[in-house]
């Protein structure tokens, strides 16, 4: 088969890595529903300068961004706070349009005490996932306009939670170009040497990376049309629509939501940071070939990065010679998904119609 071979695009890591992100510095809008009816997350997220100060951002000795929550702070009861439950989320949102007429990819996303992570979808009406489709994880729901999105389930152990942080952490990837949009998780020992052995100079192959853990072939959708630039965002918040439902939050934890906000942030919240060991964005060589098959030869995927930004620099859009791809990988210090609190939320604009990110956490 042919070779899926990407030209690297940027780099994000070290001292420089919060450089080119913006700080949202405002409410959660993104959960109250005044942008995206995701949750009412009881979260104020911090500028740069506050959140440099206070060292909820910083680069650690071993060169990884780490983004934690406010674990210091005593928080009154009423006040909205930058804290568990916890919903972390790595996502893209499309930009220059109301939610969600120009997409979203939920590419790390799970609450509380929860095992595995989910990936999903959201769109306008008519994009759907197709039955049976090419991928590890199990599908749960098809229909991308729902208010879930289509989502699927990560069956790979140790994806997300205290399994994800004790078993050292991992790699997420994400391709997005007309054939689809793909979703990958190594756990540490299964990282494909492509990735483990690249540079932040290096081509990237993407030939031996498998089968992916969520498949959403455009047979169910057109991704022209229902998907345009996209956003990445990292954040976490707290509490909302999903986490902090009492029926869904006492299945992992004990009490009510907002108890776990409320009072001392520290040892509750001691553990509750992202770290990132980088960020590596990559545009195609060639135009994108066939969605990922079941063959015994492995799919060949296009893979391009975008990176995560301080100011509009990149814009990932599908076109029919561009493919993205966004892989997150975990680093083994943090928690990273587990109890990961809204105190920081990065955004940045992906430019560049054939793109892929590395992120390494």
């Amino acid at each position: 088969s042919s070779i899926a071979v990407y030209q690297p695009l940027r780099e994000y890591a070290g001292n420089t890595f919060f450089d080119a992100w913006d700080y949202w510095g405002n409410i959660d809008n993104t959960t109250w529903g005044t942008i995206l009816p995701r949750g009412l997350g009881n979260v104020t997220y911090l500028d740069r300068n506050s959140a440099n100060t206070q060292r909820l951002t910083y680069v650690d000795g071993n060169g990884h961004a780490i983004i934690r929550v406010d674990n210091t702070t005593n928080i009154a009861f009423g006040a909205s706070v930058n804290r568990p439950s916890v919903w972390p989320s790595f996502w893209t949102l499309g930009a220059g349009k109301e939610w969600p007429h120009a997409g979203e990819i939920d590419i790390i996303e799970n609450i509380n005490l929860n095992s595995n992570n989910q990936m999903a979808l959201h769109t306008d009406s008519g994009c759907v996932q197709v039955e049976n489709p090419v991928q590890s994880g199990k599908s749960l729901k098809s229909d991308c306009s729902l208010p879930q999105g289509c989502i699927v389930a990560e069956t790979k152990p140790n994806s997300f939670g205290a399994g994800f942080n004790n078993a050292g952490g991992g790699v997420f990837a994400t391709q997005l170009d007309v054939s689809g949009v793909y979703i990958w998780f190594w756990d540490r020992p299964n990282i494909p040497a492509s990735i483990t052995g690249a540079t932040s100079t290096s081509k990237m192959d993407t030939t031996t990376w498998g089968m992916p853990s969520a498949s959403y072939p455009a047979t169910g959708c057109n991704f022209t049309q229902f998907f345009g630039p996209q956003q990445l965002v990292l954040l976490t918040t707290l509490c909302g629509v999903w986490a902090g439902v009492p029926s869904i939050y006492s299945s992992t934890c004990p009490g009510q939501c907002i108890t776990s906000v409320i009072g001392a942030g520290s040892p509750v919240y001691d553990n509750a940071y992202w770290d990132i060991a980088y960020i590596r964005t990559y545009f195609a060589e060639a135009s994108p070939p066939a969605a990922p098959s079941m063959s015994s030869s492995p799919p060949v995927l296009p893979v391009t990065s975008a990176p995560i930004t301080s100011t509009p620099v990149v814009k990932l859009a599908p076109t029919s010679s561009s493919s993205t791809t966004t892989s997150t990988a975990n680093g083994g210090q943090g928690n990273g998904a587990l109890c990961v609190s809204g105190e920081v939320a990065l955004w940045s604009i992906l430019a560049s119609a054939s793109v892929s990110v590395f992120f390494l956490v």
